[in-house]
């Protein structure tokens, strides 16, 4: 089952070449160098500001082994500390997680019809 997590903040209008610039380097650093894949989202409407990461993993093991992968990683602490102390607004971040759901099994569906 794997783990979603969604990270919406706001990018400061001052600071948005900068900002989109640093965003791309920690999704691709993180897409060449971890286990889990990373998608940036930009709007298309709502706040012209905000922007998206969304992280997948295969489970939240996994999730938590890259993490700590991630920040024990001197290289990675420094573009992500570049981002958030000088590139998007304090307190904007929200951080969301998923699981993705199972179909359900030929199994399943024959005791559904069952009953």
């Amino acid at each position: 089952m794997s783990v979603i997590v969604i990270q919406t903040f706001e990018l400061k209008q001052d600071k948005f070449p900068e900002g989109i610039k640093n965003l791309r380097l920690i999704q691709n650093f993180r897409n060449e160098q971890y286990d889990h894949r990373v998608e940036l989202l930009s709007p298309i409407s709502g706040e012209d500001h905000t922007y998206v990461l969304v992280s997948t993993y295969e489970g939240l093991a996994e999730m938590e082994l890259q993490n700590k992968k991630m920040f024990e990683d001197e290289e990675y602490k420094e573009l992500v500390g570049e981002f958030f102390l000088e590139n998007i607004v304090q307190g904007s971040m929200y951080t969301q997680l998923y699981r993705t759901m199972t179909g359900l099994s030929k199994d399943s569906e024959n005791d559904k019809s069952k009953n």
